[in-house]
């Protein structure tokens, strides 16, 4: 309580991040940003981010809903990164969370989770038991991940999309809004639709 945080990036993903954090009792002392269109967001000051030097010890959150952009910045800056959690989150004593993870309001994360680091679990997405979800990725609004669900790095669950328990998903994926997925993901695979196909692979 009564940190002082840094931002990265003067998105709208921002502005939900700068409510969990004031919730939360701290404060964001500036937000960064490589190309800033805008002087300040909710009378915070933008600043062009090579024009400000980032110490070891400053707390800092990127604020960057691209999860590729999230892992380049995170392996370029070296500060202590900051994990937010809203207050009307709910997630069990028993679940592990990564550092730099954003977690909205509404999200569950139950008994035996574990997040990893600069994810994002949006707002009122589910994550159940024994799942794992791995670096960089995004469980997006609404999305529920079933018992023992497996997210590799990077990938993307859509909005309102379904995952029954026990599957495994590649990293570096993307379930379209709403699709339901009843068998495993390949690395890659853009999959989309009830039940979920593979459309295409952003990579192979």
């Amino acid at each position: 309580m009564g940190n002082k945080v840094l931002l990265y990036g003067a998105s709208g993903h921002c502005k939900v991040i700068i409510d969990s954090v004031h919730l939360m009792g701290d404060t964001v002392e500036a937000i960064l940003d490589d190309t800033p269109q805008r002087a300040s967001i909710f009378d915070i000051p933008v600043i062009q981010a090579k024009e400000y030097s980032i110490a070891k010890e400053d707390l800092l959150a990127i604020s960057i809903g691209n999860n590729r952009v999230r892992k380049i910045i995170s392996e370029k800056i070296n500060a202590k990164y900051y994990t937010i959690i809203h207050p009307k989150a709910i997630i069990s004593k028993h679940a592990s969370i990564g550092e730099g993870t954003v977690v909205m309001a509404g999200a569950i994360i139950n008994p035996d989770a574990v997040i990893g680091r600069h994810s994002i679990v949006n707002t009122g997405a589910v994550i159940d038991h024994d799942c794992h979800i791995g670096d960089y990725a995004h469980i997006s609004p609404n999305a529920s991940l079933a018992g023992d669900v497996i997210v590799g790095e990077g990938t993307q669950v859509g909005i309102g999309a379904s995952v029954i328990q026990g599957i495994r998903i590649g990293k570096w994926a993307i379930i379209g809004a709403g699709a339901v997925i009843v068998k495993d993901v390949e690395d890659y695979a853009v999959v989309v639709g009830n039940p979920g196909k593979v459309i295409k692979y952003t990579e192979k």
